[in-house]
């Protein structure tokens, strides 16, 4: 699959599960927890600065992001989990859009994959542990992308990348790749993946 990842735009802002896309095109989800680097990353995969927005507040946005990325694949960010600060009501939103997603997307099949993201300077937190388990137990194929690594020295990196690799919670056979939006460190490998599990 050849991909023009400069015609790309924003296709939807869903905040309601009715809104989410039918169109017989793969996707790819990105998750992880608040300021974790998810907009980053989308923004480095696609050589844009802004296309995903960088929230200056954690856990303010609670919509289901599907970027169109050259008519043959959509990016969908979903939003972050895990911000102590954010309302009640609006953990149950988040938890009832992210839930409608996987349970009542109309293109579920074409999930081909879902990059989770772990931010390599706190490792894996207890919502992490329970979305990998979560996608463990409905068989939905997912890589781990450890973000922030620049911000490590040596020292730091190898420790963190070998507790995340130790992680019980992450099964044999997972890829872990380290990932910086200041580097790029580890965009051709995460965009390796994309495009491995999206042509299947």
């Amino acid at each position: 699959m050849k991909i023009n990842v400069n015609n790309a735009s924003l296709k939807i802002s869903a905040g309601d599960p009715r809104q989410f896309l039918r169109s017989p095109v793969p996707q790819v989800a990105f998750s992880g927890r608040s300021n974790v680097g998810k907009s980053s990353l989308i923004n480095t995969l696609l050589n844009r600065k802004s296309m995903a927005r960088v929230s200056s507040m954690p856990g303010k946005t609670i919509t289901i992001n599907f970027y169109d990325i050259d008519s043959k694949l959509y990016f969908v960010d979903l939003p972050g989990y895990g911000y102590a600060k954010r309302k009640m009501e609006d953990k149950i939103k988040w938890s009832s859009l992210v839930d409608g997603y996987f349970t009542k997307n109309p293109n579920i099949d074409l999930l081909r994959l879902v990059v989770q993201l772990v931010d390599s300077r706190t490792g894996l937190t207890d919502d992490d542990r329970d979305f990998i388990e979560f996608m463990d137990d409905a068989g939905i194929p997912y890589i781990i992308v450890a973000t922030k690594v620049d911000k490590l020295n040596k020292t730091e990196r190898e420790k963190s990348l070998s507790s995340i690799l130790a992680e019980p919670a992450i099964p044999d056979g997972v890829e872990v790749i380290s990932f910086s939006s200041e580097t790029k460190e580890g965009k051709n490998e995460v965009w390796e993946k994309i495009l491995f599990y999206a042509e299947k």
